[in-house]
């Protein structure tokens, strides 16, 4: 498979919390994330971000709003072929090729890895710090935003980053920029 690769917004200040954000994507930063999920086959969660996730994108998906770039959004991560959800809490999941992993996170990413296809996207702050932890992590995008939160959840909390390497920076016309970094 691809690489495994960690992706998230955050703010001048470091905050990963979403709702700390306001308004959502506009049209030019759907199309960089709808281009992401195009290039993952799986998806690798926590409990919550996948609560954030599954049910809303795959019934946007399935029920169209009036916002094209949302929509094709939607379509993008509806198509994803398989979502992993780490979670000891979680007994069912909601959403379709969904399995719940309670144990052995490195060993479930690393046969994932060992898989013909695309990326493994990862979501969650917890499965981030502990694959970062693990060595387990290929990439990182970090699409900044152009706010100070003040408050809220800090992204590099208790995480202790490996040298990288910057490969890519993008600039949006919100004053986002995409910020995409290899293990150096």
């Amino acid at each position: 498979m691809g690489n495994v690769i960690f992706a998230i917004n955050i703010s001048l200040d470091g905050c990963c919390d979403h709702t700390k954000f306001g308004g959502g994507p506009d049209e030019e930063l759907y199309g960089y994330y709808t281009q992401l999920v195009r290039d993952t086959d799986v998806f690798a969660y926590g409990r919550i971000t996948y609560q954030l996730m599954v049910p809303y994108w795959p019934d946007l998906a399935k029920n169209p709003s009036e916002d094209k770039a949302e929509n094709e959004y939607a379509k993008a991560f509806d198509a994803v072929n398989k979502i992993v959800v780490f979670s000891k809490t979680l007994k069912s999941a909601e959403g379709k090729n969904t399995e719940i992993v309670s144990t052995h996170l490195p060993d479930t990413i690393l046969k994932l890895k060992q898989e013909p296809g695309k990326n493994i996207l990862i979501g969650g702050v917890n499965i981030a710090a502990q694959l970062t932890a693990l060595g387990l992590i290929d990439e990182y995008q970090f699409v900044v935003h152009p706010i100070i939160a003040g408050e809220g959840r800090r992204l590099l909390d208790g995480i202790s980053l490996p040298p990288l390497k910057l490969v890519e920076l993008r600039s949006f016309k919100s004053g986002c920029v995409a910020l995409r970094y290899v293990k150096g």
